[in-house]
């Protein structure tokens, strides 16, 4: 028993033999292939041998890549994707923005337009504004030529107060609420305005014919016998302590005269320098030195609160 194990253990140990050999042949091998390749850099005699599986496995590495790249993209495509829906986002906000201003370019510029007309108004007339927008007009059912604004008592603002615009005359405050005031037009059928002739200094009376937005006034003049001349310029007469109406303000220019000789009088027809058809930005006299809820553009063209 104990030679036939020898035996066996003797032919495993022999058997063990060629297979250290291979081991250390090819760790021989390897060593010499990689000096070599080291020393023979491009002209490295295993150049060849790598080209040759470069070769052989290149279309299978591409293939194989070609196959696995959706699904290795997948996370990317998603973040790609998001980032792509905010950015259009964004862009579609600029865009909404850019297309506002394009819009409204029109508006701004008229509305500085008009504030720039009323503080050249306020410094030629000596008078402090408040200014307003119109935001509604009068019912026409009731025959009555108002508008609304958007200031009232918190802005210093309470009837029979004088309203004008960078043109002329609009009207007077007639009622006023905490944030809105209603204005009666000069064209009104009830408005009654003291007027002056520009170029005799004659007094006169103004009336509204209310037959229009747009419709012209009436003058008579208190002395009959002055005549008014196509393009005269009427102004307030003015009201005493500046209610309803201060003076100086300009209403509008003379177009015709008209004689009545069964009432020895003339009547003027005055076309108001404000177009009522236009109304937006108006400013309300206000007394010097007010201090109200918004800006008020001074006599000396500037602002104050």
């Amino acid at each position: 028993m104990g030679e036939k194990r020898w035996k066996s253990k003797g032919r495993l140990e022999a058997g063990d033999r060629p297979r250290r050999s291979v081991l250390v042949a090819l760790v021989l091998a390897s060593v010499t292939l990689i000096t070599l390749d080291a020393r023979g850099g491009s002209d490295s005699p295993v150049e060849p041998v790598r080209r040759a599986v470069g070769e052989g496995f290149g279309p299978v590495e591409s293939t194989t890549s070609a196959f696995v790249r959706p699904f290795t993209a997948v996370p990317s495509y998603f973040r790609s994707k998001g980032d792509l829906r905010e950015e259009i986002n964004r862009l579609q906000t600029e865009n909404a923005g850019l297309r506002r201003e394009v819009d409204t370019a029109d508006l701004d510029r008229n509305r500085l337009a008009e504030l720039e007309g009323l503080t050249r108004t306020a410094r030629s007339t000596g008078y402090s504004l408040v200014p307003a927008n119109v935001i509604a007009l009068g019912p026409r059912q009731s025959f009555s030529h108002t508008v609304t604004i958007d200031a009232g008592t918190s802005s210093g603002v309470h009837a029979d107060m004088t309203v004008l615009n960078n043109d002329g005359l609009v009207g007077r405050v007639v009622r006023a609420t905490r944030t809105t005031a209603t204005v009666v037009l000069v064209v009104d059928a009830d408005s009654v305005v003291g007027g002056r002739l520009g170029s005799s200094m004659e007094i006169g009376v103004l009336r509204g014919r209310g037959t229009g937005t747009q419709s012209p006034l009436d003058l008579e003049l208190v002395d009959d016998s002055v005549v008014a001349e196509p393009g005269d310029v009427v102004s307030t007469f003015g009201s005493d302590g500046g209610a309803p109406y201060v003076s100086g303000i300009p209403i509008g220019k003379v177009t015709a005269v008209y004689s009545s000789p069964r009432e020895t009088s003339r009547r003027a027809v005055v076309e108001p320098l404000v177009d009522f058809t236009s109304l937006d930005l108006v400013g309300v006299v206000v007394p010097d030195g007010a201090r109200t809820g918004r800006g008020v553009i001074k006599a000396d063209g500037g602002h104050h609160r």
